[in-house]
């Protein structure tokens, strides 16, 4: 499933190709993804300038002058970038047509992403007004973690995964982000202290956007193509997920699995406390 700096990445990607482009038509092959596509809305978006790209969580926000069309990935999704009209495969589900001929394609084969008009005040929808803070934003501050884990009985990593407290904290990072806090996952989120809070913050900082500056990482189904481009490295530098039996990086001791919430969950018993 793509994740934050997935998201981020492809919203990067689009920018020079979509910002400040006409949106000469939509072309929509297929209605039926997460939740029915209401071509009526966002054809106003159609003759349209795009002002910016922007991103809140893992939806990517066309800004336009009428309000906001917004697109989430799903777990499969992916966008295209296509120089001239390529006939469409079995799952591209839409095409923005710019007034440039370049073309915006979205593929989901599981068609759990989304295509859904937001208005003029898209951080007011129901599938946004509820998130928490931005982690790659000052906001973002182990301060601002201890303060909320107080009254939390749940596990560590289910507290930093909870969209209402931040966004975008997906399960590889917060693996990640646990491994080398040295954090066990199991753990109480009020059972850790402001100074480990400072340092998780900071770490789950820098993984995202280490992880970003590589484009991503690309499991499964996600990706983002122009010409010959994919982007998506991140994975060749994770030391705990889907890494059980094999030896921690740190300690040597093997990286083991359960599952919390229904995910798996990868940790190093002797890093992680």
């Amino acid at each position: 499933m793509p994740e934050l700096p997935e998201v981020e990445v492809t919203k990067r990607a689009l920018i020079p190709h979509i910002e400040g482009r006409t949106i000469e038509k939509l072309e929509i092959r297929e209605t039926r993804l997460r939740w029915p596509i209401r071509v009526d809305l966002l054809k106003k978006i159609e003759n349209e300038i795009v002002i910016s790209l922007s991103r809140r969580g893992k939806y990517i926000f066309i800004n336009t002058a009428p309000g906001t069309a917004m697109i989430h990935l799903g777990m499969s999704g992916s966008i295209g970038v296509l120089d001239q009209f390529v006939p469409p495969k079995k799952h591209d589900h839409f095409d923005i047509h710019l007034a440039n001929k370049k073309i915006i394609r979205f593929n989901d084969p599981r068609r759990f992403g989304c295509f859904i008009w937001a208005g003029k005040q898209p951080e007011k929808h129901q599938l946004i007004n509820h998130l928490g803070v931005e982690p790659l934003e000052k906001d973002f501050q182990g301060e601002y973690l201890y303060r909320l884990s107080r009254n939390r009985k749940t596990t560590i990593k289910a507290f930093i995964m909870n969209a209402s407290v931040v966004v975008g904290v997906g399960n590889i990072y917060a693996n990640e982000s646990l491994f080398l806090s040295g954090i066990h996952p199991k753990r109480r989120a009020n059972n850790i202290g402001k100074k480990r809070y400072q340092n998780l913050a900071q770490t789950i900082k820098s993984i995202l956007t280490k992880s970003i500056e590589m484009g991503g990482t690309t499991l499964r189904n996600f990706s983002f193509t122009y010409g010959k481009e994919k982007i998506g490295y991140f994975k060749h530098n994770l030391f705990v997920y889907s890494r059980d039996g094999k030896g921690c990086e740190a300690c040597g001791s093997l990286i083991k699995r359960i599952v919390l919430s229904g995910r798996g969950t990868f940790y190093c018993g002797k890093c992680q406390r």
